[in-house]
């Protein structure tokens, strides 16, 4: 069975966020406990898995997300990976169609090498800013945004990029504050950079303390900065280790997200379920 390592939102190997891709041969996935036993050896923030589903339906493949430690309700850069591998191995061309538990999302390629998705714009409701989230953080917090019940993070603003930059949190502190974990972010410090705002993300209750380029939190994202800055049209970076960027659309109920994916290993998984 092939096993792909991509690297997604980023054009460059080793940048990015690295996802698994298994594009499986059945009609069905195998036992949850398989699928949880190869995130856990890939080890990255996700594995996506997907099958092809009959033609004529809703979808044209089915697609789920484990990271080390548990399946996940949405996951961009790992759809973003398993749509490249679809497209660059020729198994599908133009538009994909994913059947997903958050609901059908697709994934469209462009011929400049980039692939848009289409995800559900998230519902953000602004907090009281919750106890102990600054001293976890270790940053002063300027507003706290509840993203909803699709994606389940905090999202926190800080009073700029450097303050973003410069986060060193208490990782096991932040468990308590969301369902998935936080997102935070703040305003570009020079927006010529070629991006608008800056985020973060941390999910420890998932399995992964830092994620590296987090798709799903731009569904929050690009609302909350659109909604600030005046335009539908945004690009967001986020600033970890190996950094990424995503180009944000707001379309009303659905967001759409935009970068490139690379792949930097083609394998065999030996271990069959």
């Amino acid at each position: 069975m092939r096993i792909r390592i991509v690297d997604a939102f980023t054009d460059r190997p080793f940048t990015g966020n690295p996802a698994g891709v298994l594009l499986l041969d059945s009609d069905r996935f195998p036992d949850d406990t398989w699928l949880q036993y190869v995130a856990r050896e890939v080890n990255h923030a996700e594995t996506a898995f997907a099958h092809p589903l009959p033609t004529g339906g809703d979808a044209d493949w089915a697609l789920r997300w484990f990271t080390p430690a548990t399946e996940v309700d949405m996951c961009g850069h790992a759809t973003l990976a398993t749509a490249h591998v679809l497209h660059t191995t020729g198994t599908a061309t133009g538009t994909v169609r994913f059947a997903a538990r958050c609901g059908i999302l697709s994934a469209t390629a462009d011929p400049s090498g980039t692939i848009t998705l289409d995800f559900p714009t998230a519902t953000l409701t602004q907090l009281k800013i919750p106890d102990g989230v600054a001293e976890a953080l270790g940053a002063d917090v300027l507003s706290a945004h509840d993203t909803g019940p699709d994606i389940g993070d905090l999202l926190v603003e800080l009073a700029d990029e450097q303050a973003v930059r410069s986060l060193t949190p208490d990782i096991r502190a932040l468990v308590d504050h969301s369902e998935r974990g936080i997102i935070a972010t703040a305003a570009a410090a020079d927006p010529a950079n070629g991006y608008h705002f800056a985020s973060r993300c941390f999910f420890p209750r998932v399995g992964i303390d830092e994620d590296p380029v987090t798709g799903s939190a731009h569904t929050a994202l690009a609302p909350f900065w659109s909604a600030r800055l005046g335009r539908t049209e945004l690009t967001g970076l986020q600033a970890s280790a190996r950094t990424g960027l995503v180009r944000t659309s707001v379309r009303g109920e659905r967001t759409r997200l935009t970068g490139h994916a690379v792949t930097v290993i083609d394998g065999e998984l030996l271990s069959a379920p």
